[in-house]
């Protein structure tokens, strides 16, 4: 098993507590990995306030940068190895992708922002960009029942075999036993599975309309998943097979369960190769726990 070497949070400029900062705090603590914090600025968003742009700019650096230091105190005094840095920038994603590059973490920390539905249409929020653009795993919290989490839940999708990103679901199953190792938790895995949506390409699912046509392909789906976790060694009763469309099943779960991460791929299917759209994207909004979210490569 691999064990948390380098986390790396990313703050807002609230300089508040958030659920992110829990739980970075608290993974920290449990795994002994070193813990670096970051507070990133937009310039351009301060350039609009205020005619004396330099003076505001350095004042709200300042603020954090002390905020900052007061906070990774008290995490020493815990014994938690901590870096912090505050940095003024036009492009907070590339900011943050090249501190990734230097620092290869093994998680990336931040809060799930918001965003409006219509403003989602024009601009594509940095937890997508994230998503989409950083190698590393990155760790959307969203709220924090325990600092550290309790259940752990991969979400694999074994369907669609002929295009699946190569080894997906092995990385997430393997990711999320590694948290629920170093956290003591629980780990599930799930598959919720919607039979108007799946299809076999050898089969001509698409076409086919004889009768307990579905009820083969489900049987067919569960054998696939039981098979997966059996490999892994997730035992029958943490074991989820569901039906239903899976953001809507996901909630259900989590809300039912309590829990505290799912963890996904980016994407599973050739093709895809926009985040907008994905389970993925919808989980991050709409089910009641945080995502872990796993990068794959596609297969070409």
């Amino acid at each position: 098993m691999r064990q948390y070497q380098r986390l790396f949070l990313i703050a807002g400029p609230t300089m508040r507590h958030s659920p992110a900062m829990e739980r970075a705090i608290a993974l920290a603590d449990a795994t002994g990995a070193a813990l670096h914090i970051a507070v990133f600025i937009e310039d351009f968003d301060l350039m609009r306030l205020m005619s004396n742009s330099e003076q505001l700019r350095e004042s709200c650096r300042q603020e954090n940068l002390q905020w900052l230091t007061d906070e990774a105190e008290l995490m020493r005094r815990k014994g938690i190895t901590v870096t912090t840095e505050v940095a003024l920038t036009r492009d907070p994603l590339q900011e943050i992708l090249g501190h990734v590059a230097e620092m290869q973490p093994d998680l990336i920390i931040k809060d799930v922002h918001h965003e409006s539905a219509l403003k989602r249409v024009f601009i594509t929020p940095l937890d997508w960009q994230l998503l989409r653009e950083c190698p590393s795993a990155v760790h959307l919290v969203s709220e924090v029942r325990c600092p550290l989490p309790r259940v752990i839940v991969a979400a694999v999708d074994p369907s669609h075999p002929e295009g699946q990103i190569s080894a997906i679901n092995d990385s997430i199953i393997q990711a999320a036993s590694e948290m629920a190792a170093q956290c003591e938790a629980e780990l599930h895995m799930l598959y919720a599975y919607e039979l108007t949506h799946t299809h076999f390409s050898d089969a001509g699912a698409g076409a086919v309309t004889m009768p307990g046509f579905a009820n083969d392909v489900r049987r067919s789906l569960e054998k696939c998943f039981v098979a997966l976790a059996g490999r892994h060694g997730v035992p029958p009763e943490r074991q989820h097979f569901i039906a239903g469309p899976p953001t809507k099943a996901m909630a259900d779960f989590a809300t039912h369960t309590r829990a505290d991460v799912f963890v996904m791929g980016n994407t599973h299917h050739k093709g895809v190769d926009k985040l907008i759209g994905s389970t993925t994207e919808h989980v991050l909004y709409q089910v009641p726990c945080s995502v872990l979210a796993i990068k794959g490569e596609a297969d070409h």
